[in-house]
């Protein structure tokens, strides 16, 4: 068993979908990045990369590529979990939380879990999406952008 740990953050922008775990949330702002700037999905793109040696997201995926500008983070993921399944390995969980201080996000969660173990091709029993507040502290307190950060194991 192989352990991998995931972190991304990016900042609220306007005139941008807000697009996590492959839902568009509605919202009045988006997230800014080079592909769609899904925080859940690039975290655990980031954790499945690094339970395999794999480096990271940026390693596989770089932002100054146009064959990744505005791209569905879902198909990062599932290019991730090709890679890994070249390699000789299988996804048995993920753990994630997204932190936001808006908007709330709890009845998005059940389709973020579809999305993700659909693509990573397991059961929904081994995805687990949560989210919560930083209770207003810091840049997430003050609605300046979201954070996610996932584990994922690995046979």
């Amino acid at each position: 068993m192989r352990i991998g740990f995931g972190y991304d953050v990016h900042r609220f922008v306007e005139n941008r979908r807000l697009t996590l775990g492959a839902v568009d949330v509605p919202y009045i702002k988006g997230l800014e990045g080079h592909s769609d700037a899904d925080v859940l999905l690039h975290a655990i793109c980031d954790a499945l990369i690094g339970a395999a040696g794999e480096g990271d997201i940026g390693k596989h995926f770089p932002d100054t590529s146009p064959e990744f500008k505005d791209i569905s983070s879902l198909k990062l993921l599932r290019r991730v979990f090709l890679l890994l399944r070249e390699k000789g390995f299988v996804v048995n969980n993920i753990d994630s939380t997204i932190v936001a201080q808006e908007p709330k996000l709890a009845g998005y969660i059940p389709e973020m879990i579809e999305n993700i173990a659909v693509v990573l091709e397991m059961d929904n029993s081994a995805v687990n999406v949560k989210a919560t507040t930083s209770e207003g502290l810091g840049f997430i307190g003050r609605v300046e952008g979201i954070s996610a950060y996932a584990l994922a194991t690995i046979k």
